[in-house]
């Protein structure tokens, strides 16, 4: 991987922003930076390079046991097998093809069979996916399949809804575009049933001011025939 650091033409040999712009590249694997400036601007370079790590800090979290020191062991035991719902988390991920954000809404439920999750690690699991490069489509499998495989319930249902900045400030730029993705598995996939209650309980876009209301009985949902 090549790093070159220029500024105002010149090699650029101060450590602080050197050092800054390597762990830039660390975060971003295969990425090269060509800085030119001076100034002011060094300043400026050394705020921005010292907040990238931050927003793909998701990354660290490859294996199953990194899973389970999010989890933090709270896993329990619990007699109850209604549908268990936490909407409108907010969620800021990087497009894996621009280096730009996107962002919105996830909305999570599941059915559990013996056990249930700790409510607040339900957004952890979202931030650590989403804090990385990233594609929507996979960001929403991550978080289901990561729910069904540490408590195994009945179903597991994931909607996201999302801006996303490749779209509307470059590109085709329609500003008022969302990407709906859903996974939906168990009881969610196989009964429209509770599919559609948990569709008409989130009610998408209710959180978001001057966006109609969406019904539920227009979405389809992933893998539906």
């Amino acid at each position: 991987m090549t790093r070159v650091i220029k500024v105002g033409g010149r090699p650029q040999t101060d450590p602080a922003l050197a050092g800054l712009v390597a762990n830039s590249c660390d975060a971003m694997p295969g990425m090269t930076m060509i800085v030119h400036g001076g100034g002011d601007e060094i300043s400026a370079l050394q705020r921005a390079f010292g907040i990238i790590p931050s927003f793909v800090d998701g990354r660290r979290v490859t294996t199953d046991a990194d899973i389970d020191i999010v989890l933090n062991n709270a896993l329990f035991t619990v007699d109850y097998s209604e549908m268990v719902i936490v909407k409108d988390i907010d969620f800021y991920s990087l497009c894996e093809h621009h280096l730009l954000p996107f962002f919105g809404k996830c909305h999570v439920a599941y059915i559990p069979s013996t056990k249930v999750i700790g409510l607040s690690k339900i957004p952890r699991i979202v931030d650590v996916f989403s804090r990385r490069l990233q594609v929507q489509e996979r960001l929403t499998n991550q978080i289901a399949d990561t729910i069904r495989d540490k408590i195994t319930p009945l179903g597991v249902a994931v909607v996201m809804e999302a801006t996303h900045l490749c779209m509307s400030m470059r590109g085709v730029e329609k500003q008022n575009s969302f990407a709906v993705t859903s996974a939906m598995s168990g009881a969610f996939r196989d009964n429209a049933r509770t599919r559609m209650e948990f569709l008409e309980l989130i009610k998408l876009h209710s959180a978001i001011p001057g966006l109609p209301s969406t019904s539920a009985a227009g979405l389809a949902c992933v893998g539906e025939d």
